[in-house]
């Protein structure tokens, strides 16, 4: 590679490290939606239960939400170059792993690991960025980045079916590992090592520890809650385990001398609230995107091509208005823009509540179209409302710990919309199935095996049988997805209460410091205090 080095000068440097940042950026953010399309055919191609297929999400975002802020103290200690480039190693060889995946407990695995490797990459880019441009030229810079994470996001659903369609869904995964090659090439060649030199050498060793076990363990008893049986021994035990490791978590954090989480920011209102927001609207997301994708292939027919291309409508509504809120954040506050957008997240998933067996695309058009205006109202002022709330010098942390908390209400969407899911999805079988013949161990199969489309081909049944199994399949998957979006939008409609009580209207004076950045950056790492410092005078002055 020397022989080209000469490509690479001084005065383009900056241009191959953001180069290298987005490219990275673009394999980690389409990770966040590429999948949701392909799962039905990893159901059928492994023999996954839906509870294998919420793992497979939950695994993915579970380790991002335990790790990231983790990530991004590593890179502040020992380097950001180093510590991206270990993440882009494991992301890439996880992502081979996942696509040669023999089994659904292989590609969970796969999945847990992407995540580790994508917590040590996220923090990084943008202080890695910071680091290259002058101030004059990040603004530029931050632009380009957040464009790229938010083109990610709106093209991983299209490419997920197109992949998962005419190739495979392993595809999905290999796509990732000449991406890596790329993006590591650039970050040898073109990224100088960077760290913060104000910050000390310790590493919450404990608290990640402890904080690991518990999310773990709630949310494994919320997937597996149903089959293993909300009153089991297993049940039991990993909700007194949870219910014991996350207040210790707390009493950790306060006591250590490095805390991944410094829970005295949330002694202020603004921040408190953003973060209860953050979970809210994550939880809603993940869980309504997570279903419909499941229900548009298995119950409406659609291919996983025509599936992501239906989710365009929702990603488009969040690149085009995410920006327009974020301005008027700027200006007016963030309070009334996050109870509205909170408003019509809750208003889209109680128009999802009402789908049937028989809808149509055009009916749930409107609450795809809701749900990206809503989604794109709330996310930016949220951020804006967290980051204006701490001091300049707390931003990496306050980033870091709203992000943690996105990743947690993703999971925990996923789990608890899924618990029920599934609960219902039992006891309206055995209402429709009862006295048909039907055994109670075949009833027990449909509800598992109902996430991947296989209704009807149990075996032992003759014709009318199987076309009986699958009627009521599909009505009980409907019934089920319906009252699920309820409560999620339910949740929602709580969550724009917190937005308009406890998120104080702007003061005079407020600023707005790089609310875009955690808006889409689930990364823990804190941009430079003096790039920081000259955020808030321009801010200021444009007050």
């Amino acid at each position: 590679m020397t022989r080209y080095s000469h490509l690479i000068t001084d005065d383009n440097r900056k241009w191959w490290t953001l180069g290298a940042m987005c490219f990275a950026l673009f394999m980690l953010m389409l990770d966040n939606t590429v999948v949701n399309v392909a799962l039905p055919s990893i159901q059928q191609d492994l023999n996954a239960s839906i509870s294998g297929l919420e793992w497979t999400v939950n695994g993915y975002t579970l380790s991002i939400a335990v790790l990231l802020v983790t990530g991004g103290r590593l890179g502040d200690i020992f380097g950001r170059r180093r510590m991206f480039l270990a993440g882009i190693v494991i992301f890439a060889v996880s992502s081979a792993t996942a696509g040669l995946a023999p089994d659904a407990t292989s590609l969970v695995i796969s999945r847990i690991v992407q995540g580790a490797g994508a917590a040590l990459m996220m923090p990084g880019t943008l202080s890695i960025i910071a680091d290259a441009f002058p101030p004059h030229e990040r603004g530029k810079a931050m632009g380009t980045w957040a464009g790229v994470s938010a083109l990610a996001l709106a093209i991983g659903p299209v490419l997920g079916g197109f992949l998962t369609e005419h190739v495979s869904w392993r595809a999905i995964f290999y796509l990732n590992i000449p991406v890596a090659i790329v993006a590591v090439l650039a970050t040898v060649f073109a990224v100088r090592e960077s760290r913060d030199t104000s910050v000390g050498r310790d590493v919450d060793y404990p608290g990640v520890a402890i904080l690991t076990l518990g999310l773990t363990a709630l949310v494994l008893a919320l997937v597996e809650g149903n089959s293993w049986g909300w009153g089991s021994p297993q049940v039991v035990g990993l909700l007194v385990g949870a219910a014991v490791a996350l207040p210790a978590f707390v009493f950790v954090e306060n006591r250590v001398k490095a805390p991944m989480v410094q829970f005295d920011l949330l002694s202020d209102r603004n921040f408190l609230g953003a973060v209860v927001v953050a979970l809210v609207i994550t939880f809603a997301m993940m869980g309504v995107f997570f279903f419909l994708a499941l229900y548009m292939q298995d119950i409406l027919g659609y291919s996983p091509l025509q599936a992501g291309v239906r989710f365009l409508p929702s990603t488009l509504m969040i690149v085009g208005v995410a920006p327009v809120a974020g301005r008027l954040s700027d200006r007016f506050g963030p309070r009334w823009l996050i109870a509205g957008g909170l408003v019509l997240v809750a208003a889209s998933l109680f128009t999802f509540s009402g789908i049937a067996v028989d809808s149509t695309y055009l009916d749930l058009l409107p609450g795809f179209m809701l749900l990206g205006i809503g989604i794109a109202l709330t996310m930016s002022p949220m951020t804006s409302a967290a980051m204006n709330a701490v001091p300049v010098q707390k931003a990496g942390i306050a980033s870091g710990v709203l992000s943690m908390f996105r990743m947690v209400g993703g999971s925990l969407g996923i789990a608890v919309t899924g618990a029920i899911f599934q609960g219902l999805v039992s006891s309206r079988l055995d209402s429709l199935l009862g006295g048909s013949g039907i055994s109670a161990a075949q009833r027990d199969t449909v509800s598992e095996q109902l996430g991947g489309g296989v209704v009807g081909h149990l075996p032992g049944l003759d014709a009318a049988q199987a076309k009986e199994v699958a009627a009521a399949g599909n009505e009980a998957f409907v019934y089920a997805l319906g009252n699920a979006m309820t409560v999620s939008a339910a949740i929602a409609l709580a969550g724009a209460v917190v937005g308009a009580v406890a998120i104080r209207a702007k003061r005079r004076g407020e600023i707005s410091i790089e609310a875009a950045e955690a808006d889409v950056n689930p990364g823990g790492s804190a941009l430079a205090a003096e790039e920081r410092e000259l955020a808030a005078a321009g801010a200021a002055e444009y007050e």
